[in-house]
């Protein structure tokens, strides 16, 4: 077999050079979920990195992939570990390659049905955590731990 069969054979295995995959979007979903909560626009985090709030755009919808340089520099702009981009994920999981709008169907940008990538999950937990004292945190959780108790009981 000739150098360049192997070098398709292999990119083939792993998607195709330069495309992204849909590791790429789960770790668009994270970088995603990781600004909204510490409450930075798509703008200051680009701005942050030196690049285009577009750029940031396209690595959350995970229409183009993340360097490894790159994902230091938001883990670093994002006060978080390069793992955790990569928690949502299993060792024995697969990545099929991401095609462009055209080519295949594309999942609504609010479809999304994990309950703690929600903007209204996010923006509860950025609040909680914005009250500073925590006993007065801890009684609020009681309170609402209480009150969905109670309504499940009379449901």
């Amino acid at each position: 077999m000739s150098q360049k069969a192997k070098e398709i054979e292999k990119s083939e295995a792993v998607g195709k050079k330069g495309r992204a995959t849909s590791l790429d979007g789960v770790l668009g979903a994270q970088l995603r979920q990781r600004r909204t909560l510490l409450g930075l626009s798509q703008e200051k985090l680009a701005e942050q990195l030196g690049i285009t709030f577009q750029q940031i755009q396209k690595y959350e919808n995970g229409a183009n992939r993340i360097s490894a340089s790159r994902l230091f520099e938001i883990s670093k702009a994002l006060e978080t570990p390069v793992s955790f981009f990569f928690e949502s994920t299993t060792a024995n999981q697969s990545f099929e390659p991401a095609y462009g709008f055209s080519d295949n169907d594309q999942a609504a940008f609010e479809g999304h049905d994990d309950v703690m990538s929600r903007k209204e999950t996010i923006d509860l937990v950025r609040t909680y955590y914005s009250v500073e004292d925590p006993k007065l945190r801890k009684d609020m959780y009681k309170l609402i731990r209480s009150m969905a108790d109670n309504l499940k009981k009379t449901s």
